[in-house]
């Protein structure tokens, strides 16, 4: 037997934090070396951080990773252990993202990564310039005062492995693992045994199987032992890592670390035997078939021994069931360790909700909640890091610290209702129920004299005063009356974050938390400049159905029982008057129901569709129930209001990403925001296309033909929903 005891690590890094993220790397070795690892792997880019965006065009940037490095290589952190740590490397007039490998304070091999990740969320070809010299290995001369520092000149450069006495390692960079030809399928054939993947992958709803599925499939057929290292946490931006790092061989799953926690240094350790990769492939014939021919992949010699022979003293790590969280955890954890994150490194007191009793406002309350909650029970179980940084946050004293998660809510939570005379005592009182559950400092205002004052103004600049439409008024004057409130709200919330830890002798200032979630950006279902204007969203790229469902569990899990009640009420702005006859519901004002929109956020993003081929679509999924006419009138009508309102996008409030169709104009979902919203060539299509049919009867009788697209996009029950004779928040 060769038996190896390997360790990978989730790391909490912060984008351009040097001191940090190297206490952070300096731990994760200390504890593989304790558990008796010879193999140390680490996330992508763990240096400087991943997030570090254009910082990365900065020459410092690349000098404090070298001097970082070389804090390492000088100390005793790599004797006697292989540890993969990633960093940025010029070579020549090319910047690179690299792993280094590293043992016995030497730098045995650099490996550029060979396949960028340029989609989504990444940016990776304009900072880095992809490897593409296959062939054979360079020598990269190592820049003059590490070279000194550590009596080497030059180090290998390039793809290929490290041939140790008894086994093989190679490095796999994260987006290499997903593509068509992944790197280790090759390095298979050459003999490597060992692979190790850098990885910087942030967090997505419903997909963890697929990142999973991907290490499996690497070692099953072919077999290995994969290491996975990935970052966890908020690095600075709207992204959270979602760690998860694990080992496995032949197939299976033999560690796995937290997808969420509130930890910054996470290391499982998992003892494999090499001799069970060699007894796999040594049974399959087309591998060794496929192995008598490979292509020669360049190799750097390492005189030294890694395994250990048969030991009754040492247990071999077992299989394990993969852990997944549903889709209601993921809600619950992602975002409550995102915003501690933000929370701890940002230097605020706290956090200031603007809570209205609805859906939104409240899911948003329940993961402050829920990161309480974390913060309590991670320092009951001994995290110093996340006791100092509540006790600092909290301002306590005298030696205590968080013990209740109310109490600490308390302290660090505001919320605020902010009702008028549109306002029912219904969402006032689900509000305050809500607040007292989480343990919230919660206030009740009443923003009517705010409004009364502004349209008095009004009336003395123009000699009129408006008035809502069901009192006479006109779409405009409705509009504009409903705008005044939404503002004035988002005034007062930064107002009271501002200065209510003065009123209350807190240092420090809070954050302004937002509440829209990604089917009102998508459709631009909110006033520009209102409560959705905050500091961070946690639930900004987030679905309705989605937080809907988060709302039922939070009743149970999170111990909040009052979200039941809110989760069953109909969403509603509260912007217009209610009458006997006129109550102002959200779907009515849409045209739309939010079913629909996340149904049209999915084929407009991740299908790509267009007005013709989301019609076209729509035609297979929802032709049983509704004529072509009638969906090709649905699709005009969302494609009208999402062009007429993308420019609410380029002020969006910072929101975690949780979402793959989200509309989020930063950096994820990158189109022009002034449109021709008549969509004169693409709804004349769509019109033909009508024509051809007998355009206001069903396309099909039966339901059997709505399963033909149901891969295109998830959602069902479409019920007709007649527009709103005037959406209160268009263009503004």
């Amino acid at each position: 037997m060769r038996l190896l005891k390997v360790a990978t690590c989730n790391l909490n890094q912060w984008a351009m934090d040097f001191d940090c993220n190297l206490r952070n790397i300096k731990e994760s070795i200390s504890k593989s070396k304790e558990a008796g690892a010879v193999i140390r792997l680490g996330p992508e880019l763990e240096i400087t951080g991943y997030g570090c965006e254009d910082h990365f065009l900065e020459l410092d940037t690349v000098t404090h990773s070298w001097e970082c490095l070389k804090d390492i290589l000088l100390g005793d952190w790599t004797d006697g252990i292989l540890c993969s740590i990633g960093m940025p490397v010029i070579r020549g007039s090319e910047r690179y993202n690299c792993q280094i490998l590293c043992y016995n304070r030497k730098i045995l091999m650099i490996r550029p990564k060979m396949w960028l990740a340029n989609d989504g969320n990444y940016r990776e070809l304009r900072w880095f310039t992809a490897w593409k010299q296959k062939d054979q290995l360079e020598d990269l001369q190592l820049p003059p005062d590490i070279s000194e520092a550590l009596s080497q000149t030059s180090v290998p450069f390039g793809y290929g492995y490290i041939q140790f006495l008894d086994t093989a390692v190679a490095a796999e960079v994260c987006e290499e693992l997903f593509t068509p030809l992944p790197p280790h399928a090759e390095l298979a054939l050459n003999g490597v045994e060992v692979f190790m993947n850098a990885s910087g992958s942030h967090h997505q709803l419903r997909k963890l199987d697929v990142r999973l599925r991907a290490f499996i499939g690497a070692t099953h057929t072919r077999g290995g032992v994969y290491m996975y290292s990935n970052h966890q946490g908020c690095d600075g931006g709207r992204l959270y890592y979602d760690g998860c790092s694990c080992v496995v061989i032949n197939g299976d799953v033999v560690a796995q670390g937290s997808q969420f926690s509130l930890k910054d240094v996470e290391v499982l350790v998992a003892q494999v035997d090499l001799d069970a990769v060699a007894s796999l492939r040594g049974s399959i014939s087309s591998f060794q078939e496929q192995a008598s021919c490979k292509p020669k992949v360049s190799s750097v010699e390492a005189p030294y021994k890694l395994c250990q022979s048969f030991n009754l003293q040492v247990s071999l790590s077992s299989p394990l069931k993969i852990r997944y969280h549903s889709p209601e955890e993921e809600i619950a954890f992602g975002p409550a360790c995102w915003m501690w994150d933000y929370l701890r490194r940002s230097g605020a007191s706290g956090f200031l909700l603007p809570l209205s009793g609805g859906a939104d406002s409240s899911s948003v309350a329940a993961i402050v909640g829920c990161m309480c909650q974390l913060v309590v029970k991670e320092i009951a179980n001994g995290d110093e890091q996340v006791k100092a940084d509540a006790i600092r946050i909290g301002h306590y004293t005298d030696g205590q610290f968080p013990t209740d998660s109310k109490e600490f809510a308390k302290r660090i939570f505001y919320t605020v209702f902010m009702g008028s005379e549109n306002s029912s005592e219904a969402t006032r009182s689900r509000a305050k129920l809500l607040a007292d559950e989480v343990g919230s400092w919660h206030l009740d205002v009443s923003i009517d004299s705010v409004v009364s004052a502004l349209l008095s103004l009004f009336q003395t600049l123009t000699g009129k005063r408006p008035r809502y439409k069901v009192d006479g008024g006109s779409n405009a004057e409705n509009l504009g009356l409903q705008n005044i409130q939404a503002r004035i709200r988002m005034v007062l919330a930064f107002m009271l974050a501002s200065l209510l830890p003065w009123v209350h002798n807190k240092p420090g200032f809070y954050l302004v938390l937002g509440s829209s979630n990604v089917d009102e950006a998508l459709r631009g279902y909110l006033t520009k400049y209102d409560c959705s204007s905050a500091d961070i969203n946690p639930i900004g790229s987030v679905s309705k159905q989605d937080l809907r469902a988060f709302l039922r569990w939070a009743a149970i899990h999170l111990g909040y029982s009052s979200l039941a009640e809110i989760e069953a009420a109909p969403p509603t702005a509260e912007l217009e008057p209610i009458r006997s006859n006129y109550n102002q519901l959200d779907e009515v004002d849409m045209g739309m129901t939010y079913e629909e929109l996340s149904v049209y956020g999915r084929l407009r993003k991740i299908f790509r569709c267009g007005p013709v081929s989301m019609f076209q679509n729509l035609c297979y999924k929802w032709g049983g129930r509704l004529s072509p006419l009638e969906i090709g009138n649905k699709v005009k009508h969302f494609f009208k209001y999402y062009s007429i309102n993308r420019h609410k996008m380029t002020v969006l409030t910072p929101s975690y990403h949780a979402e793959s169709y989200s509309p989020e104009d930063n950096r994820f979902d990158l189109r022009q925001f002034l449109y021709n919203a008549s969509w004169p060539h693409q709804f004349r299509k769509i019109d033909e296309l009508v024509s051809q049919f007998d355009g206001d009867k069903p396309i099909m009788g039966s339901s059997e033909q709505e399963q033909t697209g149901a891969t295109l996009a998830s959602g069902g029950g479409m019920g007709v929903v007649a527009a709103g004779s005037g959406d209160p928040r268009v263009g503004l």
